[in-house]
């Protein structure tokens, strides 16, 4: 529209854009510090009611200006990487918080520990083997045996207690897994509809951009965005959100309800409208905190105890083959000196005798002050090198995922560091554009009293005559 009063709309239209471009950067500087906020840009665009025709000319030059979107700052490849890295992340550090939390209770090296036991028992027959007589260095050997056994059970018993532990904690995974994608489901609804009546849904974008990276951080879920911007979300492969619908994801093996054990291997599947299907195992399946949670329970912690098992099997073996070549203080050939479960594994190590007189020290009938035999016992076995091997071996493992983990940390950040240049709000530039479009407004309102001022020149004093 031509004449002073399309500039007028023309005017109006910017007030009303520089009007919006200001509520947005406070909107950016009030959450400027809100966890998962993205921040937004005025895009605006040009007014024009100049239609193409043939046998006539518009004489308007500009119509003002309009609000093309509020525009979310993100970038979705950027958004995708940044998920996948904290799904990995979230992976190993789950594995190494808990295995430091065994290494802490292995307690090795150090006094109290299974190796110190261990060297103790075989100092212990060492000693007998030099005084075979003395009820006291009879007594000392079995009691050093019951310390080393109490030892191995209390080691097996932290173990066993890990693992109760982390069952429940994978219970309350799948849980947390599912609220999310409940959440994340619904959001998809009501960010469609949302928009669909022309209403801004940034905040809600902003909502389910944390539940996808939350998935990301618990299951290793993969998100994608459908061209009508709804998000889908995959776990293992395998669908559990899909639109507004949401599946249900459950443990289909290996734990009980309760957090009990079922003797299986842990296994998933998620149950959904479109059918129930067993998501794959190992790196196949869930990642993140659950894979991670998964893998100690099937794999690490079951082997360190199988290892201690395979130790307390050679200790109880060796010592009580050698015990039983042998003769006690009355000369009759010695008996079992601990007691072993092998379907029990090392929490069923005890010592089998309690009276010193039964130690058979002696290689010969009768040889109260012979201690051949005890000191073929304080050599007997590899029980010693084993449990060093074992627990090496164990400690080389969490080191190294404290290596992968800072190393993936170190990505992460950067990652992080990327995302937050893109997204999120620096206070100097929000504070440039709030000074821009306080300038622009009130140029605006200049304006507008300039047009005023004009007006009321040819409506009130066009025609008069000066007298």
């Amino acid at each position: 529209m031509a004449g002073s009063f399309g500039s007028i709309s023309s005017a109006l239209s910017a007030l009303r854009y520089q009007q919006v471009a200001l509520d947005v950067a406070g909107s950016n500087i009030s959450n400027a510090t809100t966890d998962g906020y993205v921040r937004r840009r005025v895009v605006g665009e040009a007014v024009s009611t100049n239609v193409p025709a043939m046998w006539s000319r518009s004489d308007s030059h500009g119509n003002g200006v309009a609000v093309g979107e509020v525009r979310r700052m993100v970038d979705p490849l950027l958004d995708t990487r940044v998920r996948r890295e904290h799904g990995a992340l979230s992976y190993l550090q789950t594995q190494q918080t808990i295995l430091a939390r065994v290494e802490e209770g292995i307690g090795e090296p150090g006094d109290n520990g299974v190796y110190a036991a261990l060297l103790a028992f075989r100092s212990s027959w060492q000693d007998l083997s030099t005084n075979p007589g003395g009820d006291a260095a009879r007594q000392q050997v079995i009691g050093s045996a019951e310390t080393l056994a109490q030892a191995l059970r209390i080691q097996v018993s932290n173990v066993a207690g890990e693992e109760a532990d982390q069952r429940v904690h994978l219970l309350n995974v799948v849980d947390e897994v599912n609220t999310a994608a409940a959440g994340l489901a619904e959001l998809n609804h009501n960010i469609l509809v949302t928009e669909q009546n022309g209403t801004d849904a940034g905040t809600l974008r902003d909502q389910r951009d944390q539940l996808a990276l939350r998935l990301a951080e618990l299951a290793g879920a993969v998100t994608t965005v459908r061209a009508d911007g709804q998000f889908d979300v995959t776990i293992g492969g395998e669908t559990l959100v899909s639109g507004r619908e949401a599946g249900s994801l459950a443990v289909a093996t290996g734990v009980t309800p309760t957090g009990g054990t079922d003797g299986a291997p842990i296994s998933f599947r998620v149950d959904a409208s479109w059918g129930s299907t067993v998501l794959p195992s190992g790196t196949a399946g869930p990642g993140g905190a659950l894979g991670g949670i998964t893998n100690v329970l099937t794999s690490t912690l079951p082997s360190y105890r199988a290892g201690l098992d395979a130790v307390a099997a050679d200790l109880a073996s060796a010592i009580n083959a050698q015990h039983a070549l042998g003769y006690d203080a009355a000369g009759t050939p010695g008996g079992p000196f601990f007691s072993f479960d092998p379907s029990v594994g090392a929490a069923s190590l005890q010592v089998a005798i309690t009276d010193p007189a039964l130690v058979a020290a002696s290689s010969i009938p009768g040889g109260g002050r012979d201690g051949a035999n005890a000191d073929a016992l304080s050599r007997a076995g590899d029980a010693v090198d084993s449990y060093q091997r074992l627990v090496n071996g164990f400690g080389t493992q969490v080191a190294s995922l404290g290596r992968q983990a800072a190393n993936q940390t170190a990505l992460t950040r950067s990652l992080d560091g990327a995302w937050e240049q893109q997204a999120g709000v620096n206070l100097d530039e929000e504070t440039v554009n709030m000074v821009q479009a306080q300038r622009a407004y009130e140029a605006a309102a200049r304006l507008l009293t300039t047009l005023d001022e004009v007006l009321d020149t040819l409506i009130n004093r066009t025609g008069l005559v000066g007298r």
